[in-house]
């Protein structure tokens, strides 16, 4: 029997995933990262951590399970977007990795979106998280880096090059650069040229589903592995969640509630449509594409409220009950980290407004649960204006964990929301799926198949006036608080 691994570089952990030839999950082992914020609005890792993480993983795996882990043939990756590994010519790290989530490059992201060909190239706005602005940031700040700087990688294909000793990233992953041209899927020369890079600077690119390179002979000595062992070129985050969960062909969509939170939707053909702040990028299977909407702090908002509350995030939601109540009229804004879909806006922060003195801990929770739901509302009316009407969507993530949210999302998006059965079906999953495409040529499609769903929870239409109404309060208090912000 052969078996398959998922590498799933999160921001607070790498997850290794195992998988036999049917499919069937056979173990899985976690190691934590930690994020550093020197000042306020920067986020950065070191890549060195990222590699740590992975050899703690696959020691977890080879002690318990290392007669399957000796079979794997093939790997495949899964990675946070849009992060900046910056090497020199020796390969060596020139300074810690700037993340998805930081936004010190908001200036250099106006600048190159004011130029035109970046969103006729791309389909999309630069967002200040994206990774040509970080780029023009270290340009412009550390010009001493910058001048040294040979190649310009991606979090989860630094780690690739680390397995396999290739530069090579795929198609997903790269759509969020800003230098992919997105509908014929190859880098824009114009695009780096603008941030003042080349080609040469850039990764070689492949499907997500393609072959990217073979596991170095030491490490596959080192886990006990036994067979060539391909690695697929894999994919971001999102698109690999979106091959866990099978959500790879027109109409289908999930909803994610991981650190950010997404509402994805898959494609058969190119739909850019930047000024609605939806994101327009590849998907990880050959000719395929996608649409997102994406919110900055979704579970990270409850982790955040848990911190100051001192209470742990499931307790929290728990003392809400399962039974959905309206809105309390205490509103809350999860921008903590600012926000893309659909203001764009890296300098706007969260806040709690409507308080009185009988809001206790459950009220401000709630609050919180429903301010991420309606920030999913407005991702959903941003793909409707984008041209994707949703039916339904799945949902995935550590929130999907909670019901009460669950029926809080679905009522305030009014659609149905399908809970898959119990399983893992998230990135480190699709990953995985890839990295069997990969190593067997599979067809993607017969691979990458949704689960059964369990249940489906339905929009609970009585309260939806008071959804609706909070929801139009929620949208106002965002144009009333970003003059002061």
């Amino acid at each position: 029997m052969a078996f398959y691994l998922g590498l799933d570089l999160g921001t607070s952990g790498l997850k290794a995933l195992l998988i036999d030839d049917k499919q069937t999950i056979i173990a899985s082992a976690h190691a934590p990262l930690d994020v550093s914020r020197p000042h306020i609005g920067w986020s950065e890792q070191q890549p060195e951590h990222w590699i740590t993480a992975t050899e703690q993983a696959l020691s977890r795996l080879k002690a318990e399970h290392g007669a399957k882990l000796a079979q794997v043939c093939g790997i495949g990756l899964s990675g946070q977007m849009h992060g900046a590994v910056l090497l020199d010519a020796q390969d060596k790290i020139l300074r810690p990795a700037i993340l998805w989530n930081d936004s010190r490059s908001h200036k250099q992201a106006t600048q190159l979106d004011s130029d035109p060909q970046f969103r006729e190239k791309t389909g999309n706005i630069v967002f200040p998280g994206f990774t040509a602005p970080k780029l023009l940031w270290v340009q412009e700040n550390e010009p001493e880096t910058f001048a040294r700087i040979k190649k310009v990688l991606l979090p989860k294909d630094y780690l690739r090059l680390w397995l396999t000793g290739e530069h090579v990233s795929d198609m997903s992953d790269a759509s969020g650069t800003a230098w992919l041209d997105v509908g014929q899927r190859q880098w824009s020369a114009a695009l780096l040229a603008a941030t003042g890079l080349d080609t040469s600077h850039m990764p070689r690119l492949v499907e997500g589903t393609a072959v990217s390179g073979t596991l170095r002979s030491h490490l596959a000595a080192q886990w006990g592995m036994e067979k060539t062992v391909q690695v697929a070129g894999g994919a971001g985050d999102n698109a690999a969640s979106a091959c866990g969960i099978g959500t790879v062909q027109a109409g289908q969509a999930f909803v994610s509630l991981g650190t950010s939170g997404v509402l994805f939707a898959a494609n058969d053909s190119f739909l850019p449509r930047p000024d609605s702040a939806v994101h327009a990028f590849c998907h990880a299977l050959p000719q395929t594409w996608h649409q997102m909407g994406v919110i900055l702090s979704a579970t990270d908002a409850l982790n955040w409220y848990s911190t100051i509350s001192g209470h742990e995030a499931a307790a929290l939601t728990q003392e809400l009950g399962d039974d959905l109540k309206a809105p309390s009229g205490v509103c809350f804004l999860p921008y903590l980290s600012g926000e893309r879909t659909p203001h764009n806006d890296s300098l706007i922060r969260g806040s709690f407004t409507g308080l009185s003195h009988s809001d206790d801990r459950v009220a401000l929770t709630q609050a919180v649960l429903e301010g991420v739901a309606f920030a999913f509302r407005d991702n959903l009316d941003a793909l409707s204006k984008a041209g994707t009407k949703l039916e339904s969507v799945m949902a995935i993530g550590g929130g999907s964990r909670s019901l009460y949210w669950l029926k809080a999302i679905a009522t305030a998006l009014n659609i149905p929301l399908h809970l898959p059965a119990d399983g893992d079906f998230g990135a480190a999953f699709g990953a995985a799926r890839l990295g069997l495409i990969a190593a067997e040529n599979a067809d993607p499609f017969s691979i990458c198949m949704p689960p059964r769903i369990i249940k489906t929870l339905e929009p609970e239409q009585s309260l939806r006036a008071h959804y609706e109404d909070a929801y139009e309060y929620y949208r106002a208090l965002y144009q009333a608080l970003r003059p002061i912000n």
